[in-house]
């Protein structure tokens, strides 16, 4: 199983030097940001998904796109990004490696409760320009297969049985 990125894309583009000093306007630091992580996840091989808050727009139900790359959700009206990746951390398995990309620290201290691992959006930043200007070699770097050592002996079935019986609680 893929590991899995969640970034919170408003706080990266908040923490983007780049997109302050051109003066980008938000829809085109959205676009550049979405076409950055498509470029990230293809050489990383990582699952990411990229979410924007709602909270104060007028989107009454959260609307996701899946590209071919990555996913891109669009929370609903009052939903924040935080909220909605608070919620998807709970929900992944235990044995899947999971990392959130926000620099809010309520945020980092939430996830970190939930057995993601954190990453500063500048932290992101630093880490999809280095994996670009190195074209992917990035991408050749063993990465542990599961982050729990007492799950790394079991087959695919066996965890997903164990998940099973965990969420039945």
């Amino acid at each position: 199983m893929k590991p899995i990125l969640f970034v919170d894309g408003y706080n990266v583009i908040g923490a983007w030097p780049t997109a302050e000093r051109e003066g980008w306007p938000l829809d085109e630091s959205r676009d550049r940001l979405t076409h950055l992580l498509e470029d990230y996840a293809g050489y990383s091989g990582q699952e990411v998904v990229l979410v924007f808050d709602g909270h104060r727009g007028e989107r009454m139900t959260t609307s996701v796109e899946a590209r071919p790359t990555i996913t891109v959700v669009y929370t609903k009206h009052g939903q924040t990004a935080d909220q909605y990746i608070e919620q998807e951390c709970g929900r992944m398995p235990v044995y899947r490696e999971v990392r959130v990309a926000t620099s809010d620290h309520l945020e980092q201290t939430m996830i970190l409760g939930r057995g993601a691992t954190r990453l500063s959006s500048r932290e992101l930043l630093g880490e999809l320009h280095q994996t670009r200007s190195r074209g992917g070699s990035r991408q050749a770097a063993p990465r542990p297969a599961v982050q729990n050592p007492l799950f790394g002996g079991l087959s695919e079935q066996q965890r997903e049985q164990l998940e099973r019986i965990r969420r039945q609680k």
